[in-house]
């Protein structure tokens, strides 16, 4: 009832279509197996919306390279102190795709420790990760969202922005284990909206969080910077899953490799569109 009524004040036309175009085994509740419900869907979107289109003035290129529907998992760098790149990735994944997609993260276990976070983030599709509830996702066809790097991303310094750090290989592991192919993505403009220049780690303890950014301005709370999402093209692996560490890490790197092409990609597009008022001014990235 609650989510009901929540999207009746919410909801975006929109988004409301896109919902209803997701191939997802909705009940006549408006539930799936997973406990996603439609409801929370709309209100969840549609306020993401208007981020997504009018404060980060996203510009998504490359979506055509998303498979319309099976299993997928598109995989980038993580960036810009807070999730915002995560956020606008699963807006881009729902309106901007010719077939809709529900991006599903893997949301670090930390999050699912904050008082009401954890249900709203099951209802909509963001579940703790972990490697069980990632292979059942895959085996169902569906859509995962995967940011390697982990909380190290988000916790880079505006010093190291772009410089993506180590990944981990259980994303690998797990895309050789289903046969799922990987789009790799690049987020631009992250690390511009929110410019981290220390952690507060002790005061983070507290919230049971790994860090807390601080930027210039001091709140942590995203500049209106317009942001650009990247995807590329499909790459494909051969394996089971069981390949030794030395293969893994092979396939990881040039998972990685390409997503710092996409990166100097994206970063040359936005100095151009920079130059030429395409977008508003900035510092240059």
């Amino acid at each position: 009832m609650k989510g009901a009524m929540m999207r009746r004040w919410v909801a975006d036309g929109e988004v409301e279509e896109a919902v209803e175009r997701l191939e997802l085994p909705f009940n006549r509740y408006g539930l799936d197996h997973y406990g996603i419900s439609r409801d929370h869907l709309v209100t969840f979107f549609s306020l993401l919306v208007p981020f997504y289109r009018h404060y980060f003035s996203v510009r998504t290129f490359g979506a055509e390279h998303i498979p319309p529907r099976g299993r997928t998992m598109v995989v980038g760098n993580h960036s810009g102190g807070l999730p915002v790149d995560g956020a606008m990735v699963l807006t881009s994944l729902l309106m901007e795709l010719e077939q809709p997609r529900l991006g599903q993260g893997m949301v670090e276990k930390f999050a699912n420790r904050w008082p009401f976070v954890s249900h709203w983030f099951s209802r909509v599709g963001q579940f703790t990760g972990l490697p069980e509830h990632a292979v059942r996702l895959l085996e169902e066809d569906r859509c995962l969202m995967v940011f390697p790097e982990g909380a190290r991303g988000t916790g880079k310094l505006y010093k190291d922005r772009y410089n993506m750090v180590r990944f981990g290989t259980g994303f690998m592991r797990l895309a050789l284990a289903t046969d799922t192919p990987i789009v790799p993505f690049a987020f631009i403009g992250g690390e511009e909206a929110l410019p981290t220049v220390l952690h507060l780690k002790r005061l983070a303890k507290l919230v049971k969080a790994p860090y807390i950014p601080i930027s210039p301005y001091v709140v942590p709370v995203p500049l209106p910077i317009p942001c650009q999402i990247f995807y590329g093209e499909a790459l494909e692996f051969d394996g089971d899953g069981s390949e030794t560490d030395e293969v893994i890490l092979e396939y990881v790197d040039e998972v990685r490799s390409r997503i710092a092409d996409l990166i100097d990609e994206g970063r040359k597009w936005r100095r151009k569109a920079l130059e030429e008022g395409i977008i508003g001014s900035e510092e240059s990235t």
